[in-house]
């Protein structure tokens, strides 16, 4: 498989004007040196979404989504990398070219693995056409052929090998990688969907990267998801999001349901915004993603024992992830009811005055903690704190909503003023102590600078030591630059991460660089951070050569502890020995 050479992609975004290009999609206004837009990645009144001429690179202060015009083609317009390319290359009047990649990479297996599913994808879908018994029990859940379709609905034929029907190599690894196979003993190949209606999962691009299967007539279980693979990761991924990104946007709020059913079913009737879990628990990650997407998320579960469960570990994956200014808020089922039976027989004006009621995720919280404990007590009121603290402490995105939980829980308990930082249950409630300012390492800022100016990196003398996450990150990018002098840009080093693990943390700090504005004297804060990363060098020469007795250290280790002591820059042996040693 050919690939597309870097030296391209960097003469491709040198032509290109990311404020051209993202101007097609967003309207931008002229603010100072850069421009704003309400952000297209989430719902939004007050623009928050900037873009960088200079830097070529945008950043929404809002929902954090960044990136160079080609990560915005591919997350906003929903492009794959290379149609990405093309796309510039395009606007630019360039030719893409190409050269040949190593046999068989990693990236050639994954899109192998779509290839494959995207065909079993289709014998899924041309099968159900032809299933009078998937078919009657589609119509017989209220299901209309256009929502079927529009979905992408199929059936996996009752057999021990159906897909032999689909693949010419039924024994290619690749079906069993996908997770369409299972080799059982003996090695005995046999589909792992078998009867059943297949819910094809897509990923933000509207790829097929699984499915989840739903037995027709009697069978356990009654749902079966695709296998973690290359691929598919059920913690990230969520049932519908590709079908309604469109409409979370438009209303700014997503509805988390826990059925592949309930979301089709809710967009049958014109409730869009629906998405589902893919068997597994909320996670940090899905919840991370939405909040990306919508002001508002509100989980929809069973009101039994099980559903309750499940939204109680929405609500501790959230508290990390929700900022202050957005929403998290529950909604339970009446008895004997999910959101398909529902919608079903109460329409979708009664669904969305549901919604509307929805427990805000605030008090969803203290109600629950209160039950735990005993309030008539002076040792329940204190447990209830005891309890509740753990969880607010998480809230590190929210402190204007953790602030307003602990005054709500002092003036339900009665704890006194001054006790673990409550406010008194009476008088007016005091101003929060502002959180002391948290001086940035200096390998952080060393790494903003030279990120910000790559030819600053030649001034940079000093190596990381130990496990310092920031101070590894330095280095891959000095390592970067090294073998790539040329590269002269903010743009041009996220660039050259791409695909790497590195990119995103990178690109988190190309958004500071757009919050130090235009007045940012990037060769200075780099010149006092060296000074502050060799003087923390010596404190700990001092303090490791302190620890041993006199007469163990050295010449050349007493010389330097002496020149440490006195804050001079320790000196070498060659220092020591003198020049005619």
């Amino acid at each position: 498989m050919a690939r597309i050479p870097e030296a391209f992609i960097r003469e491709l975004l040198d032509r290109t004007d990311i404020v051209g290009v993202i101007e097609g999609y967003v309207p931008l206004r002229r603010a100072g040196a850069n421009y704003l837009a309400r952000c297209p990645f989430h719902n939004e009144k007050t623009p928050s979404f900037t873009v960088s001429p200079t830097k070529q690179f945008y950043h929404c202060f809002g929902c954090g989504a960044h990136g160079t015009a080609l990560t915005f083609l591919m997350e906003h317009a929903g492009l794959s990398f290379v149609d990405a390319v093309h796309e510039l290359a395009g606007r630019v009047g360039l030719r893409v070219p190409e050269e040949a990649a190593p046999a068989r990479p990693e990236d050639d297996r994954r899109e192998r693995l779509l290839a494959v599913l995207a065909q079993a994808d289709q014998f899924y879908r041309q099968t159900l056409r032809s299933s009078v018994q998937a078919i009657d029990y589609l119509k017989g859940r209220g299901l209309t052929g256009k929502s079927a379709a529009r979905f992408g609905l199929g059936y996996a034929p009752d057999e021990w090998q159906g897909l032999a029907r689909a693949f010419t190599d039924y024994q290619d690894p690749l079906l069993e990688a996908a997770g369409l196979v299972i080799v059982g003993e003996q090695g005995r190949r046999y589909d792992r969907f078998r009867g059943r209606v297949m819910f094809p999962i897509r990923n933000e691009r509207g790829q097929v990267i699984g499915f989840g299967g739903r037995v027709v007539g009697v069978g356990e279980p009654k749902y079966l998801n695709s296998p973690e693979t290359p691929v598919f990761a059920k913690g990230r991924e969520l049932y519908g999001l590709h079908e309604a990104r469109r409409a979370i946007q438009q209303a700014g709020e997503v509805v988390v349901v826990e059925g592949y059913m309930d979301v089709v079913m809710l967009a049958q009737q014109g409730v869009d915004n629906a998405v589902a879990t893919l068997g597994t628990a909320v996670t940090d990650e899905q919840v991370r993603r939405l909040m990306r997407l919508a002001d508002s998320i509100v989980f929809a579960f069973d009101g039994d024992a099980a559903g309750r469960k499940a939204a109680w570990r929405a609500l501790e994956n959230s508290l990390a992830q929700l900022p202050d200014g957005k929403r998290v808020a529950f909604l339970f089922l009446p008895e004997g009811e999910d959101p398909d039976s529902y919608v079903r027989r109460h329409g979708a004006t009664a669904w969305r005055q549901l919604l509307a009621d929805a427990i805000p995720l605030s008090d969803y919280l203290v109600d629950t903690l209160s039950r735990r404990t005993e309030l008539g007590s002076q040792e329940g009121r204190v447990k209830l704190i005891k309890l509740a603290e753990p969880y607010l402490r998480q809230m590190t995105q929210a402190p204007l909503l953790a602030g307003a939980l602990r005054r709500r829980l002092a003036e339900l308990t009665g704890l006194p003023a001054g006790s673990r930082g409550y406010a008194a249950r009476t008088g007016p409630t005091p101003s929060p102590a502002r959180p002391p300012r948290v001086r940035p390492s200096p390998w952080r800022t060393a790494l903003l600078a030279v990120l910000h100016d790559p030819g600053l990196a030649s001034n940079v003398d000093v190596t990381p030591e130990g496990p310092n996450t920031e101070a590894q990150l330095l280095q891959a990018v000095l390592d970067i630059l090294q073998a790539n002098p040329h590269l002269a840009s903010t743009r041009d080093v996220i660039e050259a991460f791409r695909g790497r693990p590195e990119q995103p943390a990178l690109q988190r700090l190309a958004a500071e660089l757009l919050a130090l504005g235009e007045g940012y004297d990037a060769a200075a804060d780099l010149r006092a951070a060296l000074e502050r990363i060799r003087q923390q060098a010596r404190r700990r020469e001092v303090e490791l050569l302190s620890r041993k007795p006199l007469a163990e250290l050295s010449p050349e280790e007493q010389q330097r502890l002496r020149a440490s002591l006195r804050g001079r820059k320790p000196v070498s042996a060659a220092d020591v020995k003198g020049p005619d040693a």
